[in-house]
């Protein structure tokens, strides 16, 4: 993996794009930066980019993900691993369905994830020192690059979907008091029912996190 620091960018995620297009990286590959002034969140939003939080983007090839790794459930893959690399270092964070890190009941960051031709681009923004108003902060103090090389590794271990979803799904209880964004409206999540790619079915409608 090769991991390119700025010292400052308007989004990692426009960032990779460009080199990408250009050939100028090649996946896989991850820029990332402790400020950011115009970042990219989930639904095309803006993500409030406060210096000294972790703002990454990251390149790989489709056809080095998981075997039985669907794309419309990367977003939940790529955080969950994340999640638990930050579970190494000590902290309570837990994922939102179904890319959202929160702490309790505040958000803390987010990942989006899209497909740029035959390659997965993950966007990921973390408050780990410095949160906006309503917002929550990581509540442990770590280095970003110790926590890179962890999540990376994570990464490079290919682990099965299967293996993930086994996990992530003995804690789909604590989304019961929350509610997710589909077609712009606000849906509770209190009687979801997760599927077993990833997806929930809420009121008969399965709803995909494409995000």
């Amino acid at each position: 993996m090769k991991i390119v620091y700025l010292k400052s960018i308007d989004s990692t995620q426009l960032y990779i794009k460009q080199q990408l297009k250009k050939k100028h990286l090649t996946p896989p590959c991850a820029v990332y930066t402790r400020k950011q002034t115009n970042g990219i969140g989930s639904r095309d939003n803006s993500w409030n980019g406060l210096e000294g939080n972790l703002f990454l983007s990251f390149a790989l090839s489709l056809k080095e993900l998981p075997q039985d790794l669907k794309l419309e459930s990367a977003s939940i893959y790529f955080s969950y691993l994340l999640k638990e690399a930050l579970h190494s270092f000590g902290s309570d964070v837990w994922i939102k369905w179904p890319n959202d890190f929160y702490i309790k009941e505040k958000k803390i960051g987010g990942m989006i994830t899209n497909i740029v031709d035959d390659t997965l681009v993950c966007g990921v923004g973390i408050n780990l020192l410095n949160a906006p108003q309503g917002f929550e902060k990581l509540d442990v103090i770590i280095s970003i690059e110790d926590l890179l090389e962890k999540y990376f590794l994570n990464i490079e271990k290919k682990i099965s979907w299967k293996q993930v979803f086994s996990k992530y799904k003995l804690e789909f209880y604590k989304n019961q008091n929350f509610s997710t964004h589909t077609n712009n409206l606000r849906i509770s999540l209190a009687d979801a029912q997760l599927l077993e790619d990833g997806s929930v079915m809420i009121n008969g409608e399965r709803i995909y996190s494409l995000r």
